[in-house]
């Protein structure tokens, strides 16, 4: 039934009803396909961003600057997901990190260390490429059932789909040895010789060099919802929207300003003395280190949808709300899938049909059908 929706979807898109049928055929179109149907918002990447110090030109971003889905920022360079599941990467290269390997294809994550960058791909494994001096971009086999990434100054982590936690790499302050029980995890960050991971029951776990208490996490240790590592400091979103920080805090990256209410994500980076928030009214907060400009978001600080700190510069992702493409069964292109593309269906089925009583044969009247079938005025004569 749902070939057969897609066939006669490509035919009104082409200008011809196909095969109209009796209206019981809407029906029960309509109804078989109804547990599949649901609104999809399909988003385009937007454009990207960056403040900060461009000594490396980690500031200019390639052109096109559009269709980007994540960003991630080095030290004094970045990354860019694009739409179509490529990386681009721009400013120092001196060790390979902005060259990404080939087939530059399928990812659907990115991560930046100081002068290492990971890529997840669609499939669960991991490509990493840059500085490998301490095999930080050399994955442990099996490279598979990956879903989250994060590099640190030396060291590398990957999250597994059972909630295990594998890290390579620099080792020398004991970054990459989890702590047992190794299960649990839903998400993952790495600083300069420390690491974080975040159970699901929204406590985090920290290892590693702890010289500035930046795995000393504060209580009560509940509540977390993300995790971001800095140089040598730490961060947690709450499920409030607060922020909690803690480690190194020489230039107020723990500081958060007031209000610390409203945020929904957070970042920062391995090389870097400041802090993101990225608030729910779209924009940027930034705290910190400022020599450079890397915390004072241009303007018009609003319509941001992703953030990342690097070293000495800052990168916003944009959101663009326009479709990406044409989803299956979209046929009044509003971005999603639901039941009045059915009816719009229904109708040039049925448009030239005069030997039944349709009564009103309207979009609104098939909506109304569907939700309530029973209805006696949707039986027909």
């Amino acid at each position: 039934m749902i070939t057969e929706f897609h066939q006669e979807e490509n035919a009104m898109r082409s200008g011809s009803k196909g095969n109209r049928c009796f209206f019981i055929t809407v029906v029960s179109v309509c109804f078989s396909i109804s547990v599949f149907v649901f609104s999809i918002p399909v988003y385009a990447g937007g454009d990207i961003m960056a403040w900060g110090t461009n000594w490396s030109g980690e500031l200019n971003v390639p052109e096109p600057n559009t269709g980007f889905r994540a960003i991630a920022a080095g030290r004094n360079w970045s990354l860019g997901l694009k739409a179509n599941g490529s990386i681009v990467g721009w400013g120092d290269n001196i060790n390979g990190q902005c060259d990404v390997p080939l087939p530059n294809t399928n990812f659907r994550a990115v991560a930046a260390g100081y002068s290492h960058a990971l890529g997840l791909k669609s499939n669960g494994s991991i490509a990493a490429w840059g500085n490998n001096v301490h095999n930080q971009c050399t994955v442990p086999l099996p490279n598979t059932g990956f879903v989250a990434i994060a590099g640190g100054e030396l060291h590398s982590l990957g999250l597994k789909a059972d909630g295990s936690i594998v890290a390579w790499g620099y080792n020398g302050y004991g970054e990459c040895n989890v702590p047992e029980p190794n299960t649990g995890f839903t998400a993952v960050a790495a600083g300069e010789c420390f690491s974080l991971g975040l159970k699901t029951d929204g406590s985090i776990v920290a290892w590693g060099s702890n010289n500035y208490g930046q795995c000393t996490v504060p209580l009560p240790n509940v509540n977390f919802t993300a995790i971001a590592c800095g140089l040598h400091h730490s961060l947690g979103l709450k499920t409030d929207g607060s922020i909690v920080c803690w480690g190194y805090n020489g230039y107020g990256q723990c500081n958060v300003p007031w209000p610390n209410t409203g945020f929904t994500a957070i970042s920062s980076n391995t090389g870097a003395l400041h802090s993101l928030g990225l608030k729910a009214n779209g924009s940027i907060i930034g705290w910190g280190d400022n020599s450079y400009g890397q915390r004072t978001v241009p303007s018009p600080n609003t319509g941001f949808a992703a953030i990342a700190a690097g070293g000495s510069h800052s990168l916003g992702l944009k959101k663009v709300d326009v479709c990406e493409y044409n989803l299956d069964g979209d046929l009044n292109d509003d971005c999603k899938v639901d039941f009045y593309d059915l009816a719009i269906m229904g109708n040039s089925w049925l448009a030239d049909y005069d030997m039944y009583d349709l009564k009103i044969l309207t979009t609104d009247w098939l909506i109304d059908c569907i939700e309530e079938p029973f209805n006696p005025a949707c039986v027909l004569k």
